[in-house]
């Protein structure tokens, strides 16, 4: 009789960890399911912030207004540029003090977009302040005054810098 006993709870025992076993595989299952949901939802928020950052810059910087102003070194020149000063129509777009790494990405033939805002269409004047150190160690600030006029499409202007004197100083022009 102890033998069948035995028998009887080992097949319990049996039965109980083979339901176990089935109930882990479920709730692993459930887990992988938990996990692909989520992972649909977090792609789904990522599109969503991606067009409301198109619909918010869409918004900010209508196409028929928009106005980018783009930085670049002429190749060669090996001043050191402190700071850039740019004027629309005699009201302060914007200043940029650059760093080390800045300026040595710019001597590589980098370009920095250093603006973008709203203009009105027609007749501009853009005024273009740089001031740095010559290569002889004597600062220098120099400026210059362009026109442009600005369609009803998005307008990306650029201005290369050179030293002033010995290179062509401010070239301004559409990119």
């Amino acid at each position: 009789m102890c033998k069948s006993i035995r028998v009887a709870v080992l097949g319990t025992l049996l039965c109980a960890l083979a339901l176990e076993g089935n109930a882990q595989d479920i709730s692993r299952e459930e887990l992988k399911s938990l996990d692909d949901q989520v992972q649909e939802i977090k792609s789904d928020v990522l599109g969503i912030a991606s067009e409301l950052n198109n619909l918010e810059e869409r918004l900010l910087f209508p196409s028929n207004t928009e106005v980018s102003v783009f930085i670049a070194i002429a190749e060669g020149e090996k001043f050191r540029l402190d700071a850039v000063q740019l004027d629309i129509d005699d009201q302060l777009a914007t200043h940029h003090i650059y760093s080390f790494k800045e300026l040595e990405a710019l001597q590589k033939g980098g370009v920095q977009r250093v603006y973008t805002g709203n203009v009105a269409t027609g007749a501009h004047t853009i005024n273009v302040r740089m001031m740095g150190k010559l290569t002889s160690g004597k600062d220098f600030e120099f400026e210059d005054r362009f026109s442009f006029d600005k369609g009803v499409e998005p307008e990306a202007l650029g201005v290369k810098l050179a030293a002033p004197g010995g290179g062509s100083g401010i070239q301004f022009g559409e990119w």
